[in-house]
């Protein structure tokens, strides 16, 4: 049986839109037979990397900040998937940003150059074979989710592993306004398991799911005047 990591960077944890699909997610790769652990953010409160390094220079492989994140380094040592889960902000909530920052201790204390970009690579030890975005915005554009799309791919070219994906949801709140789930929304959710279970036995997701999943639900102008209402 193969695992999986699934961060939810969300400060809302299980309330949130993230966790609304991030959570059909999961269910279809645990359908698939993969085993989840589910880990928030907000609960482990990684402080702030310092940036000086013991964990390639002094100490390698271990982090020198005693806090939370050292009961998360094991399972995330032996996952095979980690899939990175949040809304966007500008561009990460801040408990999500330092979290990845903190990914620092899984690579080698090694550079290297690949496609013309210096790299680094995973520790011996640590079992990560690639890496996936579960991401949900309140804007209507796709191109909302750029910065944090290229800080998942990003991540996944310096420890030298595939990028497997993203799960996007733009303009998610109209999957549930006042709280329950649309008819349109509930489609959504489908077709996110599927995307989980594609995942988890293929190790990628079909574009045709990816496309039905981030799909628009309203005309963009709606959605603008929608919120602008609010205010």
């Amino acid at each position: 049986m193969s695992r999986a990591v699934a961060i939810n960077g969300s400060p809302r944890m299980q309330n949130g839109n993230t966790a609304l699909i991030l959570d059909a997610f999961i269910q279809g790769m645990r359908d698939a037979g993969t085993e989840v652990d589910l880990i928030y953010a907000n609960r482990v409160k990684a402080q702030a990397c310092t940036g000086e390094l013991h964990c390639w220079l002094k100490h390698p492989g271990e982090c020198y900040i005693r806090d939370e994140m050292q009961e998360l380094y094991p399972a995330l040592r032996a996952t095979q998937l980690l899939v990175l889960a949040t809304p966007v902000y500008i561009p990460l909530p801040g408990e999500m940003q330092n979290l990845i920052n903190r990914l620092c201790p899984l690579l080698e204390p090694v550079l290297e150059t690949r496609e013309g970009r210096t790299r680094g690579r995973l520790r011996q030890g640590v079992a990560i074979e690639s890496v996936a975005l579960v991401s949900t915005c309140g804007w209507w554009e796709l191109e909302n989710f750029d910065t944090v799309v290229r800080i998942a791919e990003e991540f996944a070219a310096d420890a030298g592993v595939p990028f497997a994906g993203a799960v996007l949801r733009p303009h998610a709140p109209v999957m549930r306004p006042g709280g329950k789930v649309t008819a349109e929304g509930q489609a959504i959710l489908d077709a996110v398991r599927t995307a989980g279970g594609q995942l988890a036995t293929a190790g990628a997701m079909d574009e045709q799911t990816l496309a039905a999943i981030r799909r628009p639900l309203l005309p963009q102008e709606d959605y603008r005047r929608r919120l602008n209402a609010l205010g």
